[in-house]
């Protein structure tokens, strides 16, 4: 569960938007009821080996585990039975590469009625974690049905962010990419803390992933060691009001921090542009010089293929295949081994200041 310092904590940081442009974080909401320890069964369900078939182990209770534990099998945390838990993992390992799955998954549930059971203020710490975690709302990524269906009419960023989950807290975890994203937030997932962890391994996507309709999301103080052999370090698609800030970027010669917005991949509009985001303070250390930008506002601008046969509307990427990337802040960042045109402004309205 979230204590009340760890509450007290998050408000703290949510203070931080007080920026003459920004939107004001909104505060968490009321405290759930605190979650009872895991029971023996569910320890010993978590022990069995992984199998092709294992379905996840569904967590509704707090967890603690032993230090030198690898646990193979997938974890859940689905619905609001979820929600106020903590996982701890005391420096065990959780290996979602046997089988290749999901290690975590936070995920809201619909109800036989059509309504939505959510889960909030979960916290997840000292973790290895061999593979990702995906938090996941409407649906797993931004082309699933819902999520489409959803997008073709006017209010889809409200509903996208009303049914995924929100106030989750990654901190000090090491995640080990093994070729996918690490962490990814799917549409519509909100006040998600990302802090003082370390990334390592290899992948062929982003390390983090904020899609389209997420927002205020934090990514504080993590130290950014994965070889992205195709991607960026941290992908801003159609995401709002997050702050990345206080990391350390180690080489990313393929990019540091793009935002953009997917115009219709998939058949899916995006409505929320990457606006109001703050990228600060943060260090970048290049061994090569040659190197794609540190920070991109405004990356792709409608240059991807399905642009062309993206759905059309009164609306967001239905109205324009371009990103408007704007109102942004990229302050204070330090960019050694590479130089001050590493930050790149294709947008307007954007403040860019003091990266060197």
């Amino acid at each position: 569960m979230i204590k009340t310092g760890q509450r007290g904590r998050i408000a703290a940081r949510n203070a931080y938007w007080a920026l003459p442009y920004l939107v004001p974080f909104m505060l968490l909401g009321a405290p759930t009821a605190s979650a009872a320890s895991c029971s023996a069964d569910t320890l010993e369900q978590l022990r069995s080996p992984a199998e092709a078939a294992t379905r996840p182990i569904e967590i509704d209770c707090d967890l603690t585990l032993q230090k030198n534990a690898v646990i193979t099998v997938p974890i859940a945390f689905s619905g609001s039975r979820a929600s106020g838990t903590t996982m701890d993992c005391n420096g065990a390992t959780l290996d979602g590469t046997k089988p290749k799955a999901r290690t975590i998954v936070i995920r809201s549930v619909q109800r036989k009625d059509g309504s939505w059971d959510t889960p909030r203020d979960i916290h997840i710490r000292n973790c290895t974690i061999k593979g990702d975690i995906r938090i996941e709302g409407l649906g797993h990524n931004g082309e699933a049905e819902k999520v489409r269906e959803s997008s073709l009419t006017p209010g889809h960023t409200q509903r996208a962010q009303s049914i995924a989950p929100s106030d989750i807290v990654l901190s000090q975890n090491r995640f080990i990419a093994n070729v996918g994203t690490p962490v990814y937030l799917a549409p519509g997932v909100t006040n998600v803390i990302v802090e003082n962890s370390r990334f390592t391994g290899k992948t062929v996507s982003a390390v983090i992933y904020l899609d389209a309709e997420s927002a205020r999301n934090r990514v504080i103080g993590n130290t950014f060691e994965t070889s992205a052999s195709q991607r960026e370090i941290i992908a801003i698609d159609g995401s709002a009001e997050n702050l990345i800030e206080k990391n350390t970027f180690v080489n990313p010669v393929k990019g540091g921090v793009f935002l953009y917005r997917n115009c219709g991949e998939g058949g899916t509009i995006r409505h929320q542009a990457p606006q109001r985001n703050v990228i600060s303070d943060n260090s970048f250390r290049y061994k090569d010089w040659l190197a794609m930008p540190a920070v991109w506002l405004g990356s792709r601008q409608g240059v991807r293929k399905y642009c062309m046969t993206r759905p059309t509307a009164s609306f967001g990427s239905g109205a324009s295949p371009l990103d408007y990337a704007q109102n942004n802040r990229v302050t204070g960042n330090r960019l050694s081994g590479g130089v001050a045109t590493f930050v790149l402004n294709s947008d307007a309205n954007n403040v860019v200041s003091d990266n060197r």
